[in-house]
């Protein structure tokens, strides 16, 4: 199956889930299609990670994520349920019913113009039910269309992106899609809203039973399954099923490795006094909760704050993007993600998920932080120590766990990887006899120089760093976000701008145990006990007693309690 692969079954839970796993899959999908004059090296990443290999019913072999993703109903839009590669035969059987049939058909959703014109890019399905998809990659076959006669695909525009699968360019198994019917994603009635509505559907046989059936599917055919990684959104009442899950999860397959990504949108109005207050109780019951049941547990999000005070979101020297446009939010999570989550996919000398979360969580602390440079600004004559010299002493990425300005903080533990630099620019190039700027500059390899950045930074902290060649994919889908100073690879450009489209850049992201979380968990349980919970009795109505708030307040606040400064480092 997967070749020696560690494979990772992916759980995707929620709407905003969506937009950052579209985005996701989009990208891991843009490397597969890596043209034949690439510079990099192929194979630094290992894509059997995170697909599988399958075959249609017509014997088309296929290449499509091992995920399992859950939304609500009307989420879909055109994209069908089953996915497009696999044609049911029980759709094509003759109808043995000789009395009288009455047809009800739902109307379709318009499929968006962008996904029009990428089917038209590459194929058609045709009349036998072969859909012509591209081969395996990575020497089982060539990437088709990389010749100039390939259309051009069309951007999509945020106005035309209404859910994810509106911009999502990735073929899904039919086993991939559980729709969650009883709840519905447009409109204001009969939404998920509260953490027990989450929690109580795998109390259902017929959900519990439809996840538990996908599951034994996915990991039955992995050789040496490393574990799950969950997309899940934290604000809604997905927070309380990822929590469902997760210990679903952990009883059924103990010893393998559990890392959660609780899932925020951008900034919140203050008008919307029962959907904020709602967001900070699923939020809370979340992260606990998913904390009990995960290896690590880390929220994503561009707000600057889990509390009931807004915060301005974060921003980025070189990017320029709507914060209440999900399709940008969930792009820029995505690459933090795709960075973050290098070591345990690296082909050679892979760390793995439950080494990682032992490396970071240590001592009870099971919650990290994210951060992000996006993209990593290197000029074209600067090299890696010029570069990190540069930076100087401030913390080098953009806080994306909506923890607040980590200035002031402690870090523990922390695991890092920059990607997307040249060989030839990890070192210093600096002529013979030159006096050397700062010790960096000695350093013989990309990864001496990187790894003593990152001591001088956080002496006596604990970290693991990596390097690699190969940058991240930002082709369309991805929404143009670049300040208009970059050229095609993400370098910063040092004379006019040329307008050329980025495709890929460097990104350096960073998973990090950081004090930051004693202060944000404990704003968070501040919030939690000034509420008078008697005008929020809808919440209590959907599942959760009166005791389980309180349990949940305790927990938060010893969670908090683990993350006080001291052994730390302190960042400035």
């Amino acid at each position: 199956m997967a070749g020696g692969a560690r494979e990772v079954l992916t759980l995707q839970l929620g709407h905003f889930a969506g937009f950052v796993g579209a985005h996701w899959w989009n990208q891991q999908d843009a490397a597969l299609c890596r043209p034949t004059d690439a510079k990099e090296p192929p194979g630094e990443l290992c894509p059997d990670v995170l697909y599988r290999t399958g075959r249609t019913l017509h014997g088309q072999e296929t290449y499509t994520p091992r995920l399992i993703l859950m939304d609500l109903k009307g989420s879909l839009s055109s994209l069908k349920q089953e996915g497009g590669l696999y044609r049911d035969k029980q759709l094509d059987a003759a109808i043995a019913w000789q009395g009288k049939l009455t047809t009800h058909k739902e109307e379709l959703h318009p499929k968006n113009p962008y996904l029009q014109d990428l089917l038209s890019a590459e194929g058609v399905l045709s009349s036998d039910g072969t859909w012509r998809v591209k081969s395996i990659p990575n020497g089982k076959g060539l990437p088709p269309f990389t010749n100039g006669r390939t259309p051009k695909p069309v951007m999509p525009t945020e106005g035309s992106i209404r859910v994810w699968s509106d911009f999502l360019r990735v073929h899904l198994h039919p086993r991939s899609i559980c729709m969650i019917h009883k709840y519905n994603h447009d409109g204001e009635a009969g939404r998920l809203e509260a953490f027990g509505q989450g929690e109580s559907i795998l109390k259902e046989p017929k959900y519990l039973e439809e996840l538990e059936d996908r599951l034994h599917f996915y990991v039955e055919e992995c050789d040496y399954l490393q574990g799950f990684q969950i997309l899940c959104d934290l604000h809604d009442g997905f927070s309380g099923l990822g929590a469902k899950a997760a210990e679903l999860l952990q009883d059924e397959y103990s010893g393998r490795g559990i890392i959660t990504w609780g899932l925020l949108p951008g900034p919140y109005r203050l008008g919307e006094l029962q959907k904020n207050i709602y967001r900070l109780l699923n939020t809370a019951f979340g992260l606990v909760h998913l904390s009990a049941h995960s290896s690590l547990v880390c929220p994503l999000s561009l707000g600057g704050s889990l509390g009931l005070r807004p915060e301005p979101p974060v921003s980025f020297p070189l990017l320029q993007y709507d914060a209440a446009l999900p399709f940008h939010c969930g792009a820029i999570l995505a690459t933090a993600l795709d960075t973050v989550t290098v070591p345990y996919r690296l082909r050679s000398s892979p760390v793995s998920m439950v080494h990682l979360a032992d490396m970071l969580n240590f001592s009870g602390k099971k919650v990290v932080t994210a951060g992000a440079t996006i993209p990593f600004p290197l000029v074209p004559s600067q090299s890696l120590p010029d570069a990190l010299m540069q930076l100087g002493e401030a913390t080098p990425w953009t806080p994306l766990s909506a923890c607040g300005d980590p200035s002031g903080t402690c870090c523990f533990a922390q695991s890092v990887v920059l990607r997307g630099l040249d060989r030839a620019r990890h070192t210093s190039q600096l002529t013979p006899g030159t006096p050397l700027p700062s010790p960096l500059h000695a350093c013989t390899t990309g990864e001496e120089v990187l790894a003593q950045y990152l001591q001088q930074q956080q002496p006596r902290v604990r970290s693991s760093s990596h390097l690699l060649l190969t940058p991240c994919k930002v082709v369309p889908p991805y929404p143009s976000l670049f300040s208009s100073s970059l050229s095609r690879h993400g370098s910063v450009l040092d004379g006019l701008p040329t307008g050329t489209a980025v495709e890929s850049i460097p990104v350096l992201g960073a998973l990090c145990s950081s004090s930051s979380l004693n202060r944000a968990l404990g704003d968070l349980a501040k919030d939690l006990s000034k509420l008078d919970l008697r005008r929020w009795a809808s919440f209590m109505d959907a599942g959760v007693e009166q005791d389980d708030l309180e349990e949940t307040l305790q927990e938060l606040r010893s969670l908090a309690q683990c993350y006080e400064s001291g052994g730390g480092r302190l960042v400035d």
